[in-house]
């Protein structure tokens, strides 16, 4: 299909397999729990700046409809 969407298989299961491998050889067994850790930790800190934002919008919001 010309024009089509270009990485439509980019994350079949072989490719994550070999994306794995490559990081597995890049920072060896040792460095992996860190890089983890680390990632998780990212996401979860995202994660909770986007409720908050959220929950601070909707208080900005209830806090004007009572004034």
């Amino acid at each position: 299909m010309p024009g089509g969407f270009v990485l439509e298989g980019l994350l079949q299961p072989t490719h994550l397999i070999f994306i794995l491998l490559i990081v597995l050889i890049l920072f060896g067994p040792g460095k992996l729990p860190e890089l983890g850790k680390g990632l998780g930790k990212g996401i979860r800190e995202f994660k909770d700046a986007l409720r908050g934002g959220m929950n601070g919008s909707t208080e900005k919001k209830v806090e004007e409809k009572k004034d």
